[in-house]
């Protein structure tokens, strides 16, 4: 009896698990606690008034401000159109998908610099795009912005496109036949099936916004109190060797990012709750 309860416990995972978990917490320490770690070690070595001055100066919560707030309105573009673009590359089909398809994924291919420099031409006042609009958009805030959203849009967009490949016609059909109009179909039928998928994209496209630097510091123009990130703060403390000033804005950014991951994956469970009562 002894021995098979030993034969079965041994059995009882897939071959090589033990190992496979090993690698993995020893990979993810490496790579993920081990900095993080550093980065909270290091600020802790402050005093609070050094902390409190490092990371609560206006220049700093100028940064802070707009940091999260054009990473928050560039993912929630990103969901509304992103979402648009998805229905369209799965139910339509038109000359040239396969082109506009591999656009898509054009953010993910292209360098970060590359796509500053692009962008900062184009929207530049004399530029091919800029100098038709009647704002300014490079150097200012707006430009932050405009490079937030050709960053993000790929995660939003690949994150729907398998849901709504998998979303059969037959709902709507189904829901057509009941009575429903197309906004009823879909704010009742497709958008409960597909939102747990759609504030998983919002959630790649904000955090991937908020710690983007190389294709913002071009279009920026980096002015203090103005259109200045927070990531190219913390690479000017580091330059100036202010390595304690540096990670304690960087611990900032890691507790308000885990927060706003804590709420958005609250979010998630709500929504599959929600599917699943539906």
């Amino acid at each position: 009896m002894l021995l098979s309860r030993a034969l079965l416990r041994r059995h009882s995972v897939l071959p090589g698990f033990d190992l496979a978990l090993g690698l993995t917490l020893t990979y993810l320490c490496l790579v993920v606690l081990v900095p993080l770690s550093a980065a909270f070690l290091k600020t802790a070595t402050m005093s609070w008034p050094a902390f409190w001055d490092a990371v609560a100066s206006p220049r700093v919560v100028a940064s802070y401000r707009l940091s999260f707030g054009a990473s928050l309105l560039a993912a929630l573009a990103n969901a509304v159109f992103g979402l648009v673009i998805a229905w369209v590359l799965v139910r339509y089909e038109f000359p040239f998908k396969r082109i506009v398809d591999a656009l898509v994924d054009l953010p993910f291919a292209l360098p970060t610099a590359v796509a500053g420099i692009t962008l900062t031409a184009l929207y530049a006042q004399n530029g091919w795009i800029g100098q038709w609009l009647p704002v300014k958009i490079s150097f200012t805030p707006i430009g932050v912005f405009v490079a937030l959203l050709f960053i993000g849009l790929p995660f939003v967009v690949r994150t729907l496109q398998p849901v709504l490949e998998d979303l059969s016609s037959e709902y709507e059909e189904a829901a057509a036949i009941l009575g429903a109009n197309r906004w009823q179909t879909f704010r009742r039928v497709i958008l409960p099936i597909v939102l747990p998928a759609l504030i998983t994209g919002f959630a790649l496209a904000f955090a991937r916004a908020l710690g983007e630097y190389g294709s913002v510091i071009f279009i920026a123009g980096n002015l203090p109190m103005v259109s200045e990130i927070t990531p190219l703060l913390i690479i000017t403390k580091l330059e100036q060797y202010d390595y304690t000033g540096a990670t304690a804005i960087a611990v900032v950014m890691l507790a308000a990012s885990f927060l706003m991951l804590l709420v958005i994956n609250a979010l998630q469970g709500w929504a599959r709750r929600r599917q699943g009562q539906g």
